[in-house]
């Protein structure tokens, strides 16, 4: 019966119907723990492959011109085979009778909306009931700066950016390429994100061979992160203390201030609604990064405002599923009609 509801609509609103049901599952069993004891999680199955172009095409000894093009041959390869399987997938899960429930499952394990939700959290309380050194560690698992350079603050801080900034690469961004492509949009966008995740550093080892990887992906993101600097703002209409217009005026001001192209936008968007400033100078294994602060509130972050974002995070889910269930509603009044 769901399969013929959904497909009532066309195949259009069946893929819309998944989705939409798919984020409902993600908000409430998250990361599907019981499914992924037995199977590898189809992201960490995207970065073997990243690490076997990597270990086989990224040689110290190459030129910087031979790295650029294997680097660049690596993102082909892998965008490539994952249009296909995405393809594949989803005509089988057309043709096979129940089928749709694979691609369901894998619509929902590449949404990243709750595990999201629970690995900022997770910083909160750890620094609420174990301290600045619990906290370093659990805020880790969720950015890629040095932890141990971090004060209270600082940890308190980098969990709001990572919140704001993974709003759009893990949720907003992935619903937007499912509903304009579907399950093969999906997970060529989750392998371009894991590509410039890995690859995609202006370090020694990637500055060339991840340099494909870094410019597809903030392409891939251009449009969500815009989206959900929006999506944020109509959020803080409704969280409790939050400054919606201030969040307006800080995203339009401040964005343009973050050395990424994107992720200025939702997390100029948080500052602004949260009286914070965020970004500004970090300091990564590698390197330091003296960029400017976004937002005009308190550097001084503390795990209330944390819980602020959270809220505000949370909303902002809400709307973005509210979203996909008006286009679904929307393809299916013009099916009808």
């Amino acid at each position: 019966m769901v399969r013929a509801m959904l497909t009532y609509g066309g195949h259009g609103a069946e893929t819309i119907g998944l989705l939409l049901l798919a984020l409902v599952l993600d908000a409430v069993f998250g990361e599907l723990p019981w499914l992924f004891r037995f199977v590898s999680h189809p992201v960490v199955v995207i970065g073997r492959v990243i690490a076997f172009f990597d270990r086989r095409l990224n040689r110290i000894e190459r030129s910087n011109r031979s790295r650029l093009f294997r680097g660049g041959l690596t993102v082909v390869i892998l965008v490539s085979v994952a249009a296909a399987i995405g393809t594949a997938i989803h005509w089988v899960a057309v043709l096979v009778p129940f089928a749709w429930f694979l691609e369901l499952l894998l619509i929902t394990a590449l949404i990243a909306q709750r595990s999201l939700y629970d690995h900022v959290a997770a910083v909160r309380t750890a620094l609420d009931t174990s301290g600045l050194a619990a906290g370093r560690e659990a805020v880790s698992h969720i950015v890629g700066r040095d932890p141990n350079a971090l004060d209270d603050h600082g940890v308190c801080r980098s969990a709001i950016e990572s919140l704001a900034e993974n709003f759009s690469d893990g949720v907003v961004a992935p619903v937007l390429w499912t509903l304009v492509f579907g399950l093969p949009g999906l997970i060529v966008y989750k392998t371009i994100n894991t590509l410039d995740s890995m690859i995609g550093h202006k370090t020694p080892r990637y500055l060339y061979f991840g340099k494909v990887a870094a410019r597809l992906d903030d392409v891939a993101n251009w449009i969500p992160a815009r989206i959900s600097g929006l999506i944020l703002f109509l959020a803080s209409f409704i969280a409790p203390g939050a400054r919606p217009w201030a969040a307006l005026k800080t995203m339009w001001r401040d964005a343009r201030k973050h050395k990424s192209p994107n992720a200025g936008w939702p997390e100029a968007a948080v500052a602004g609604a949260l009286d914070l400033a965020l970004a500004g100078p970090r300091r990564y294994p590698e390197m330091v990064v003296n960029d400017p602060w976004v937002g005009e509130g308190r550097a001084r972050a503390t795990t209330d405002d944390i819980g602020a974002a959270l809220r505000l995070y949370v909303i902002a889910c809400l709307i973005d599923a509210a979203l996909v269930a008006v286009v679904l509603f929307g393809v299916l009044w013009v099916t009808l009609i």
